[in-house]
């Protein structure tokens, strides 16, 4: 596998992440509140009722219902938590490969890499769960006729108030059920990828900005790949009234029982398409932002 011989720095790839985290939540929140939307819709009686045919569907209807904003809807608590959260990811995953690097020339094995993807997964649900129990709320909220919360902050307070810190931590289980696997299949992807990527004779430093974005598109994917059933229940879980679920397994049970395997991958199009979109951008963030850090401290 060929690597830098580089010594991995935790803080740039800190720095690198912030950066990378807001190219992609410029790129992805549209498809992400789509996504949302489609995942929380109440179940239709019959085909023709059904509020969202399809994401093409649910995008038309939310341009013409609330304009081009409604598609970032709920970005409030995104915008102050993604930058530092995915800041968080980076770091993780800078930290999982220094712990395990004994020598900056000899590379990391990808089950190396894997394990520190896996470790970043469980830095960010600290900051992951409560931002998106949030998000995910003022989306529903956003599609429906009545407002329960002004905005972010109000939305927290509120849920505070109502049944203290683990209302707003709800879905945290899931959180980690969906970002600890899928975050070690992100990284192995995107390192592995660029590894391949790279002409023979060539350091992967080197490598274009299509091969970055191509690996980084790809990355994404295969993160939701894993990451989508997860999701979807976690989506369910926190925007769900108070009580309607006993707990995580009956979140599963009921959605198997009304709608099936196939409901587990509610958004399909909508979580790829983002997918590829906001981790090719994520991507060449980092690259770009590390490429910085290294002109700037070469020996930091």
């Amino acid at each position: 596998m060929d690597q830098d011989a580089r010594k991995i720095s935790p803080l740039k790839n800190f720095v690198a992440g912030g950066f990378a985290g807001s190219c992609l939540l410029l790129a992805g929140h549209p498809l992400d509140t789509i996504k949302v939307r489609l995942q929380t819709q109440p179940r239709a009686s019959s085909p023709q009722s059904v509020l969202y045919k399809g994401t093409y569907d649910c995008l038309r209807k939310t341009i013409s219902k609330e304009g081009v904003l409604g598609l970032y809807k709920g970005m409030g608590v995104p915008l102050a938590s993604v930058a530092p959260m995915m800041a968080i990811s980076f770091f993780g995953f800078g930290l999982g490969k220094q712990l395990q690097q004994t020598d900056p020339n000899i590379p990391l094995t990808y089950s190396q890499i894997y394990l520190s993807g896996c470790l970043a997964g469980v830095f960010t649900t600290v900051t992951v769960a409560p931002a998106e129990r949030i998000k995910c709320l003022l989306q529903v909220q956003a599609s429906s006729s009545k407002a329960k919360y002004s905005g972010p902050l109000d939305c927290a307070v509120s849920l505070f108030k109502e049944q203290g810190i683990r209302s707003i931590y709800k879905g945290t289980v899931l959180t980690l059920i969906r970002d600890v696997p899928s975050g070690g299949v992100y990284f192995l992807t995107y390192e592995y990828l660029k590894s391949y990527l790279t002409p023979e004779g060539q350091s992967v430093s080197q490598l274009s900005t299509p091969r970055i974005l191509l690996a980084g598109g790809i990355a994404g994917i295969l993160n939701w790949t894993i990451a989508l059933p997860p999701d979807v229940l976690k989506s369910k879980f926190q925007t769900a009234a108070h009580g309607k679920y006993s707990g995580l397994s009956d979140v599963l049970v009921t959605l198997l029982r009304e709608e099936g395997p196939a409901g587990l991958y509610k958004g399909f199009n909508a979580v790829f398409l983002r997918a590829f979109l906001a981790n090719a951008a994520c991507f060449l963030g980092f690259e770009l932002a590390l490429k910085g850090l290294n002109m700037l401290a070469p020996s930091g």
